[in-house]
């Protein structure tokens, strides 16, 4: 395979949903050769693509990795992990199968708890915790700040390949940012769903304040 179709590919993997324009940037080529690798990886189908809302006016065309895409990196078990949890999904009750996920999201908070002292921490501390935490976990993070919210962006995500057959994948990142920042984080967008990236918000009144020594 060319190195520009390579390219193309290898940027997908960390931006899930991008437009021809973004690709032609990236790879530096111009927006008609992007689209000329692209209607080749979807012949192929490596590549798929899906109309996205952005802001007012007309979606516009994003496009994403497939699974035979994801499974052109080496290390990529896409394929493995879906059948995996296929299986469980028609093994378990769905409630059950529920709970397996979200205690794969708690063992993950349990983790990040172990390896700090949250209590002290101040929330600039928590913050850094969660993003280091989360970028070795494959996300890509946002985070911003006002006086009445904490916002919580991610623009991309390890579980997105995976997510699109069994979404209660996203409960483990969700429990990592509960955990830090001792919050229930509403999700307010998600990749799943279409969106640009996935947004977590939180009401700045709702953190709680580092113990006092």
């Amino acid at each position: 395979m060319g190195s520009t179709r390579n390219a193309v590919l290898k940027f997908l993997l960390n931006h899930q949903r991008s437009t021809i324009n973004e690709l032609a940037r990236a790879v530096k080529i111009s927006p008609i050769s992007v689209r000329h690798h692209i209607a080749r990886l979807e012949t192929e189908g490596m590549v798929a693509s899906a109309e996205e809302r952005h802001g007012v006016g007309r979606p516009r065309r994003v496009y994403y990795l497939t699974e035979a895409g994801m499974e052109h990196f080496p290390g990529r078990t896409i394929r493995f992990t879906n059948r995996l949890l296929d299986e469980l999904k028609e093994t378990l009750p769905a409630e059950q199968f529920a709970r397996l996920l979200d205690g794969m999201g708690d063992s993950a908070a349990a983790d990040l708890a172990a390896a700090s002292d949250l209590p002290s921490m101040t929330l600039d501390e928590r913050l850094k915790l969660l993003k280091n935490w989360l970028t070795k976990e494959g996300f890509s993070v946002q985070v911003q700040r006002n006086e009445n919210e904490l916002i919580i962006k991610e623009t991309s995500c390890p579980y997105f390949y995976v997510g699109q057959n069994h979404g209660e994948v996203c409960s483990i990142d969700k429990a990592l940012i509960a955990k830090a920042l001792s919050a229930d984080p509403q999700r307010t967008s998600c990749l799943l769903s279409g969106d640009s990236h996935c947004t977590y918000t939180i009401p700045m009144a709702a953190i709680k304040p580092a113990a006092k020594p």
